[in-house]
């Protein structure tokens, strides 16, 4: 299981690995380059399953968010 992912803001483009919760899904991230709070794309259950280059940790392990 990965437990970092590549965060990309869909409105300026900035890029931060950051590591994803184990336990629970992160639905806020605020861009560390443009400062835009991002929320979850509808159908996504957090912010990694949107914008990262990684699923969270349970959509890695069964397929699904809980």
């Amino acid at each position: 299981m990965q437990l970092e992912s590549i965060l990309t803001c869909p409105e300026c483009g900035h890029q931060a690995v950051e590591t994803m919760p184990t336990d629970a899904c992160q639905f806020f991230y605020d861009c560390k380059g443009c400062g835009k709070r991002l929320k979850p794309k509808a159908g996504d259950c957090c912010v990694f399953c949107s914008f990262g280059s990684v699923p969270c940790p349970p959509v890695q392990t069964d397929g699904q968010c809980h």
